[in-house]
């Protein structure tokens, strides 16, 4: 994908009577926004000490994009011989529209300053025909792979950590679960403004009542995820780690909540039953931020240091 300059942003559509075609074409002029130089303004400019570059990454039956974010080197030859940076694999927010390229503001940040290699995962978007599940086996699938690449890399596998925001934070706690049921160490979660109920409770919560016209996630916005994230015959809670059957075992989490957002309370109850299992966790509230906060430093001054507090948790995670 390539980031383009002169991109005028979309209206939103009607998300309660959207068509696919209509889905299909908002998504693709609203990624092309966020990966053009006018979005700069709102999601930040990279951190020049991290070189971004996409990659494609083969997986079972597909071919995937990710975006890479390295540390620049110190001095000459240094890239050659870094062979060892601990890994985050980072799942960018949206569901059924989004694009890694948002998210460089902070992930450049993060493999400069960590440092770390940071490859965020360019899933499948959610629409008719492709369920919440095929983005989940993306996430899970690249983790693998690069795990299992590591010298192609220039990791130390032994120091993975994944970070999901929204959609993705969601996503994120799948490929824990996943992770721990195959035997695989996990270091970190970052979960920023998760979702993590797409059942038929994942509307009973007071936030979503308070927050439901919240101008960066509006409820209809969440009622269309859920209708394509679980489509019908689908088992809604297989992917919702809130009704997870055993949340022990898992990797400590750094769970950011901002509190004038419809699903805080998503993030608040999922820290409850992580700690009610023993899980080690860590809850972090940002009183008047909102959705997606974390993605939008130009206009939401609690980005920065929800992006510090992000940085200092996993390099104590990471730290060998």
């Amino acid at each position: 994908m390539n980031e383009t300059t002169a991109v005028k942003r979309p209206p939103q559509p009607d998300f309660s009577a959207i068509t696919t075609e209509e889905l299909i074409a908002y998504r693709a002029a609203e990624n092309g926004w966020r990966a053009s130089s006018a979005a700069r303004a709102l999601l930040g400019e990279p951190d020049p000490s991290a070189a971004i570059e996409w990659q494609d990454v083969a997986l079972p039956g597909r071919v995937l994009p990710v975006r890479v974010y390295r540390p620049m080197p110190m001095c000459d030859g240094e890239a050659a011989a870094r062979s060892d940076l601990p890994l985050v694999v980072h799942v960018h927010g949206g569901g059924f529209v989004g694009t890694a390229v948002q998210c460089d503001w902070t992930n450049s940040r993060l493999a400069a300053r960590l440092p770390a290699l940071v490859v965020s995962v360019e899933h499948r978007l959610l629409a008719p025909g492709t369920a919440l599940s095929a983005a989940a086996d993306d996430g899970w699938d690249v983790l693998r792979n690069v795990l299992g690449h590591a010298a192609q890399w220039g990791i130390d596998p032994s120091r993975t950590a994944v970070f999901g925001e929204s959609c993705g934070a969601l996503i994120s706690t799948l490929m824990a679960a996943r992770a721990r049921a195959a035997g695989l160490e996990l270091y970190a979660q970052v979960l920023v403004n998760p979702v993590v109920d797409v059942t038929g409770t994942m509307f009973d919560y007071a936030s979503i009542a308070e927050h439901a016209d919240s101008p960066t996630l509006a409820l209809p916005q969440l009622q269309l995820l859920q209708r394509l994230a679980v489509p019908s015959g689908a088992n809604a809670r297989a992917v919702s780690p809130l009704y997870a059957d055993d949340l022990r075992g898992l990797a400590p989490a750094l769970v950011v909540v901002p509190t004038q957002d419809p699903v805080a309370d998503h993030g608040r109850r999922y820290a409850e039953r992580r700690l009610e299992a023993g899980t080690s966790v860590r809850l972090s509230e940002y009183p008047g931020a909102q959705h997606a906060f974390l993605t939008l430093p130009g206009v939401e001054p609690q980005a920065e240091a929800a992006q510090k507090e992000i940085l200092a948790f996993l390099r104590a995670a990471l730290a060998q």
